[in-house]
């Protein structure tokens, strides 16, 4: 929980998104990294950039219907940068990931609507950002129907999801500073 105590949040929504992972992790424990845990539980995502194009990877998620970074549920894992690796190298076939930082990237609660008897809850989403410059390499698993390179400028017309424009924003920002 190191990781989450340290992160620092860029706006309100994301400091409220803190303090509701802490209390989950507080009262939960190491139950809040099981999907059984049906009203909340820990997941993680991976954002990819290439920096050299200056795109981000996105996979149009199945059951979601949306395109989204990569990310999956921890089950039991607590180290959730571990999470968000092996979940991006599941559904992207990269292997060539390289961590940009050992800090948290963004941070994103939303909720998952009901589904083949699961019901609604919440995904504590914990994100980590990754370079990856061979993205010829990119093929997506069962879980997406498709996936897209795509720059980061243009991410608004894939979708109008809030948290990964705020990850667009946050990644003009950081490429803007290297």
């Amino acid at each position: 929980m190191k990781l989450i105590e340290n992160y620092n949040p860029v706006s309100e929504k994301e400091e409220v998104f803190k303090e509701k992972m802490l209390k989950l992790y507080k009262s939960k424990g190491k139950k809040s990294f099981y999907r059984d845990n049906l009203e909340a539980h820990f997941t993680a995502s991976a954002w990819i950039i290439n920096p050299n194009s200056e795109e981000v990877l996105l996979l149009h998620h199945k059951k979601l219907n949306k395109w989204l970074q990569p990310g999956g549920h921890a089950d039991g894992q607590t180290d959730l940068e571990k999470v968000a690796k092996k979940e991006a190298e599941e559904e992207t076939a990269l292997n060539n990931l390289q961590l940009i930082t050992n800090k948290i990237f963004d941070i994103d609660i939303h909720i998952i609507p009901e589904n083949k008897g699961i019901p609604e809850h919440y995904h504590f989403d914990v994100r980590f950002a990754y370079f990856c410059t061979e993205i010829e390499k990119t093929q997506i698993n069962s879980e997406s129907n498709n996936f897209h390179w795509i720059k980061l400028n243009s991410v608004e017309t894939l979708t109008k999801e809030p948290s990964i424009l705020r990850m667009a924003e946050k990644s003009k920002v950081f490429l803007n500073g290297i």
